[in-house]
Order: structure tokens, then C-alpha cells, then sequence
């Protein structure tokens, strides 16, 4: 993802008519609805939420988010690491008369493959819990992007193609409750689900959460479709789906007027305040509120400082948050958007890894 980034950035400052000319080359068969870019953010991406709804399924059956009590403080701080980056952007872009408030979702993602991979590089001496936090707050955040995804960004509903999209969760549901095990009924029921999501007017990608969840994951069986499906669909998803999508979204032509917006402009400066001190502020504060208030623990071995780290870290948003500024702005805010978020997610990944860089040093030490 990171290389895809990196190529997409390099293409388009290098040669950015031909970086759009990919971009804009239509599939086969489709009639011009769809070219590279509608195919990953409007096709291939609907991959990653599949593998994201297999993960909440399995959350919510055996996972932290089946014992929300004992996950109460990154919930917590998942839910606040969402509202105050949305409510700083507002903030800016309510206050001036060239802001767009229709971009508050912007700053709400984190990245949980870009942050996790951070960690991993930084955090090898961290507590486990640490990393155990992360991930909860990065699922509980994931799946506020896709409730806002799907409620917010519906236009021209069509209730016939959402009945039969949901007739499709149905009939998957019901093929996985009597363990029905065939790609040959699994493959085209995805295929047409997600076709009519995309013709009912809500985002495609929903089809492969909803999909996801409505997977079978008993925890007490072994080898059941969620661990089976992650396995085999978690590569493809982050060696192909996500850095295709990267690639078709990251290429923005950058220019000095285009990075002083970043710091100038409502879009560019709510998204980065919003990212950097408005996750930064959610997380942390969050956790630290419903520790006190409700006494709920941390985690063995979890300090104030790695919290801190870690709520730092969560304002790298990517995936979700390039998708959002295709969704929700027009099309003349976009690079601007994307140039923010790309700057916004580096400030963080640079600054929560430093930190927790430190606590990496300090534990090694004391194991020492």
C-alpha cells in the first residue's frame, strides 16, 4: 500500500496526464460506466469490507466486541476518536464562508492495516495489550466508517434493488446456517449482491460488509467460514485490492499552493487538525475519561504514555478516509482533500511512532 502510494504520487507529479489517462481507461463490457478508478472504488474495494465485516463478525462473536464491558475503554475512545476530529473539522469549515462542512466524515478513519503495520515496526517490546487496544479501537472505528458510508452517502435510493440485495444477505445467511459449503453458490450471490447495492443508491462497498456479517462464526466450531474466508481473502485484499485503490486515489499533482492549503484552506486545515490533534485528543481523552469515571482497566502493563502513542497513531487514516473525500466533496476540493489526508496520516504515523519508539526503549530496558 505504502509503495502503491509512493508510485501513484511519484506518476502523477512526474507525468500527471498520463497518471489520469489510467485512471480513466474503461472496462471492457461495461458500456462507459466504469472505468480503472470506479473499478476500485466502486468495485474491488467492496473486497476489503468483506474481509472487514469477517472481522467484526468474529469481534462480535469471540473478540472484544462480544464482552463490550471488558473492551469498554477503546470503545470508548474509538467513539470520541470519531466525534472530536469530525467536530474540528465543522469548527473550521463552519467558520468560514469558503469551508465545505459536508466533509466532517474526512478525519474520522483510522487506517487499521497502516497503523498496526507502525506499530509492528516501533511496538515489538510493548505490552500485548497494546496492540490488542489498537486493534479494537481501529474495528470500532472501522465500523463507524461504514455505518457513515452507508447512511450518509445513499442517493436516489431504489427500494426494489435494495430488496433484492437484501434478499442476497438473506438467501447467504441462510446457505451458511445449513452449512452449505460451495463457491459456486457463494461467488455469483456476491457478484449480484453487490450489483444491487450499487443500482439501489448505497455505496457498493456495503455489500461486502453486510455479506461479512452475515458469515458463519460460531467460535466453538473449528474451520468455520470467517477464519476460512479471512485466511484465504485477507492477502488479496491487502497485497492487491487496497493498493490498487491506493494507487487510484493517492495521485495528486503536488504544488506549493496545493500544500499551503493544507494549512490555509478549511478543507486541507480541518482535515489535518482533525486527523492529527483531533484523534490525538478523542482516543486519549476518551480512554482517560471512562477510566476514571467507570474504573475500567487499561490492560496489564498499559501506561498513560503508550495510550498517548496510540491515540496519536490513530489519526493515520488512509483507505477510508480517501474514500470518504471521493464520496462527499466535489470534484475541485478533492486533491486538496487527499493532499491534506496524505499529510495529516504522515504527521501522525511519524509522531505516534516516535512514541512509542520511546516506550519500545524504556521496556527493553527494563527487561534488561
Amino acid at each position: 500500500m505504502l509503495a502503491a502510494t509512493v508510485v501513484a504520487l511519484l506518476w502523477a507529479n512526474l507525468h500527471h496526464r498520463s497518471y489520469e489517462a489510467i485512471r480513466e481507461l474503461p472496462i471492457p463490457f461495461t458500456g462507459g460506466a466504469f472505468d480503472l478508478h470506479a473499478l476500485a472504488v466502486d468495485g474491488l474495494l467492496t473486497i476489503f469490507f468483506f474481509v472487514a465485516g469477517l472481522e467484526l463478525k468474529k469481534e462480535f462473536t469471540e473478540g472484544a466486541l462480544s464482552r463490550p464491558a471488558e473492551a469498554l475503554v477503546p470503545i470508548i475512545a474509538a467513539v470520541c476518536g470519531m466525534a472530536v476530529p469530525a467536530g474540528i473539522f465543522l469548527a473550521v469549515n463552519l467558520a468560514s464562508p469558503d469551508g465545505h462542512p459536508g466533509g466532517w466524515a474526512i478525519p474520522m478513519a483510522t487506517d487499521i492495516a497502516f497503523a498496526l503495520a507502525v506499530l509492528a515496526v516501533v511496538g515489538s517490546s510493548l505490552p500485548t495489550p497494546v496492540r490488542a487496544f489498537l486493534l479494537t479501537l481501529a474495528i470500532v472505528d472501522d465500523l463507524g466508517g461504514i455505518i457513515v458510508i452507508a447512511v450518509v452517502f445513499t442517493t436516489g435510493l431504489s427500494f426494489v434493488w435494495l430488496g433484492v440485495a437484501l434478499a442476497c444477505v438473506l438467501v447467504w445467511w441462510l446457505a451458511q446456517r445449513q452449512r452449505i459449503d460451495h463457491w459456486a453458490l457463494y461467488v455469483p450471490l456476491f457478484i449480484l449482491c453487490w450489483y444491487a447495492t450499487y443500482q439501489s443508491g448505497v455505496h457498493a462497498t456495503i455489500a461486502g460488509v453486510a455479506l461479512g456479517l452475515a458469515s458463519r462464526n460460531t467460535a466453538t466450531e473449528g474451520n468455520d467460514p470467517v477464519d476460512r474466508w479471512n485466511h484465504f481473502w485477507s492477502p488479496v485484499s491487502a497485497g492487491f485490492v487496497v493498493p490498487f485503490f491506493a494507487f487510484m486515489a493517492a495521485g495528486v499533482a503536488i504544488t506549493p499552493d496545493l500544500m499551503l492549503g493544507v494549512v490555509t484552506s478549511p478543507i486541507g486545515l480541518g482535515i489535518a487538525l482533525g486527523l492529527v490533534l483531533g484523534k490525538t485528543i478523542g482516543v486519549f481523552g476518551g480512554a482517560m475519561l471512562t477510566a476514571k469515571l467507570t474504573g475500567a482497566a487499561l490492560g496489564s502493563g498499559v501506561t498513560w504514555r503508550e495510550l498517548l502513542g496510540v491515540g496519536v497513531l490513530a489519526g493515520l487514516g488512509f483507505t477510508v478516509s480517501l474514500l470518504i473525500v471521493e464520496l462527499s466533496l466535489p470534484a475541485e476540493l478533492i486533491d486538496q482533500a487527499k493532499a491534506a489526508v496524505l499529510t495529516g496520516s504522515l504527521i501522525a504515523a511519524v509522531a505516534g511512532g516516535l512514541l512509542l519508539a520511546r516506550r519500545t526503549k524504556v521496556h527493553r530496558a527494563e527487561q534488561a
